[in-house]
């Protein structure tokens, strides 16, 4: 484990969630689980992959908004009264001779409708072996989690880990049981059964420094105490969000509302309000992980909220 040099709930029970296939017979949006949407972004080509999608209740996914709210808001989402289902979309950048995931997808260790990734990336063309960067926004098992086969094998063997300094202290804590809520404990075993797999090729990166020439890590905390999102130079130059705004729906036409999956609620209103203010001030383009398949786009005023528009 190194650190990289640097350059100028509202919470619910995990396993209530990560067993949302029980509501996800009642939700009929398609899975994408062969997305593949290719762009330029300056030096970087760009391959948006599907993982598939997860199913989420509408407690978490809204958990501000009255049942009257709810409900048309999850049917734009193609759900129900109980929960809709949001997409995974990987982005696997090409830069040079590397080719970098930013996040891994669900694998087995989520819902039965990620995992899809592999499946995709072979599809696509590309070796597992041929992937030398995973760079982790967060270790979420539905981010992390194909980290390793169901046999324990790296299933990226030639690749370098990046995951911030602070996701990897907060979730590898020894102490972490006893100094966090139970709600939480479930999400640390995930985590930590991810990140201490590859902790020989783990770089620890912090706000600022580069992966590759023009690609930055900026702090997104909030969802995770150690949540990251990336920047890549170029035209408009391109934001990709994880969770850092999960629903391109939901969240920019309401950025105040909360999301039930977020450790720190007020921290992460305050990191979300200040990514879409910067897209939508600067015109970035932005990348999210859970959006409307492939997930590009860009923040527009409307009012005090945001529109997305897709690129």
């Amino acid at each position: 484990m190194n650190k990289l040099t640097r350059s100028p709930m509202k919470r619910r029970e995990f396993l209530s969630v990560a067993g949302g296939a029980a509501i996800a017979g009642a939700v009929p949006s398609p899975s994408r689980a062969s997305g593949r949407h290719r762009f330029l972004h300056g030096e970087f080509d760009i391959t948006v992959l599907s993982d598939g999608f997860l199913t989420l209740s509408a407690d978490i996914l809204l958990p501000d908004a009255s049942p009257e709210v709810r409900s048309p808001i999850l049917t734009s989402l193609g759900g129900d009264d109980s929960g809709a289902r949001v997409q995974a979309n990987v982005p696997l950048v090409r830069y040079g001779k590397d080719l970098i995931l930013i996040d891994n997808g669900g694998g087995d260790n989520f819902q039965p409708s990620t995992g899809r990734l592999l499946q995709n990336l072979l599809s696509a063309g590309f070796d597992p072996a041929a992937i030398t960067k995973v760079i982790f926004t967060h270790a979420h098992p539905d981010h992390s989690g194909a980290t390793t086969t169901a046999s324990g094998e790296i299933l990226y063997p030639n690749a370098t880990y990046y995951v911030s300094q602070t996701e990897w202290d907060f979730w590898t804590d020894r102490d972490f049981e006893s100094r966090r809520p139970h709600a939480l404990h479930a999400f640390a075993e995930g985590a930590k059964r991810d990140l201490l797999a590859v902790k020989d090729r783990i770089q620890l990166v912090g706000e600022g420094d580069e992966v590759v020439p023009g690609m930055a890590i900026v702090n997104t905390p909030g969802h995770t105490p150690g949540h990251i999102s990336v920047e890549l130079q170029g035209r408009d130059n391109l934001l990709i969000t994880g969770d850092a705004c999960t629903n391109d729906v939901i969240f920019f036409q309401n950025p105040n509302w909360h999301f039930g999956f977020d450790t720190d609620p007020e921290l992460a209103l305050k990191s979300r309000r200040q990514l879409l203010d910067r897209a939508a001030t600067e015109k970035l383009k932005m990348l999210g992980y859970h959006w409307t398949y492939p997930g590009v786009g860009y923040a527009e005023r409307k009012g005090e909220a945001y529109r997305f528009v897709g690129a």
